[in-house]
């Protein structure tokens, strides 16, 4: 099937591009409330899916013994900026397990927030895996295998014991069977699974409900989703569209990008969950379009309502501060 036009971009009085894509919003038992596009084929989650990733951390005793609170487990979800307290987080995870930055094995680059960048270009020779903006879920998965008396070497392999347990809790949870077939390797180079956008949707609707989930991955869910809601610096960082959907209603919003148009977010009081894929992997489609469905099911005439629609639809500046055009959602998301 064809996806509907979710997103345009205007310049002067006219449309200048438009972005495809699907949607869908469904509760912890399954139900479909809203769908647009084919929410059964296949898609890769990217980094949407890391709170799924870090359940061993906490399922194994991992976050306990080590002591981790919000921050930390917020942290082991991130998909971070790489800001002086994002790199000094993450060195502060590996040391919990006695290990350090050699261990990880994610690869290094450059801080995502400009300012740190600059700071770093002039102070550093080279980025480290602290850096790198997975450095928090991978410093996690180390914690984990350390705490388990498993040898992290190897851990983003395919066959290694740590994804081999993700893989088998992200089947539990999405109902969807994973393999090679379904495989491919993400940017920091984990095994990634394609899951059809429904099933994703429906995995964060259980892991923010508890619903279907046995009472230990229940409780483990829940716990790592309201981390994330507590501590939405460190599962972005400044400025970022996951921490300022977050920071709109304190608790009660939970969102989660990932790269090539991916996002999923949860409201936990409404028993829901939502994905959306933009099918061209644009970023600015994706976060208009969680924006526009997490409008649709705040409260009406709020004023978290309000600043939703606004971030779902927003003007566009030059650098000479001019308003040029607008990025907006079509009637199918509104």
């Amino acid at each position: 099937m064809h996806n509907p036009v979710t997103v345009e971009v205007t310049r002067g009085h006219l449309v200048e591009s438009r972005h495809r894509g699907m949607a869908v919003v469904i509760d912890g038992d399954g139900d479909v409330l809203f769908s647009a596009g084919d929410i059964e084929g296949g898609v890769f989650p990217r980094s949407a899916c890391k709170a799924m990733q870090a359940l061993p951390l906490v399922e194994s005793g991992a976050a306990d013994a080590y002591g981790f609170g919000n921050r930390e487990l917020a942290f082991a979800c991130a998909s971070h900026s790489g800001e002086d307290a994002h790199v000094a987080l993450a060195a502060a995870l590996l040391a919990k397990a006695g290990r350090d930055v050699e261990t990880l094995e994610c690869g290094a680059h450059w801080s995502l927030d400009q300012k740190s960048l600059i700071h770093q270009a002039r102070t550093m020779d080279k980025p480290t895996a602290l850096h790198n903006n997975c450095s928090g879920k991978h410093s996690g998965f180390v914690c984990a295998c350390v705490h388990t008396g498993t040898d992290p070497k190897g851990y983003v392999g395919y066959d290694h014991p740590l994804q081999q347990d993700i893989r088998a809790t992200m089947e539990g949870l999405t109902g969807t069977a994973l393999g090679h077939d379904n495989c491919g390797t993400d940017g920091c180079s984990i095994p990634n699974y394609a899951v059809p956008l429904k099933n994703l949707a429906h995995g964060f609707a259980k892991m923010a409900t508890g619903q279907g989930l046995e009472a230990g991955r229940a409780k483990a869910s829940r716990r790592l989703i309201d981390a994330c809601m507590a501590e939405p610096f460190y599962v972005a960082g400044t400025g970022r569209t996951c921490t300022r959907l977050m920071e709109i209603d304190p608790g009660r919003i939970f969102a989660k990008t990932g790269a090539e148009g991916v996002f999923v977010a949860a409201l936990p009081e409404r028993g829901i969950a939502m994905a959306v894929k933009c099918e061209d992997g644009t970023t600015r489609a994706a976060e208009a379009m969680i924006a526009a469905l997490l409008a649709r099911y705040v409260e009406k005439d709020s004023p978290q309502q309000s600043a939703l629609s606004g971030m779902a639809n927003r003007s566009m500046k030059n650098w000479n501060g001019i308003h040029v055009g607008d990025i907006r959602v079509t009637g199918i998301l509104n």
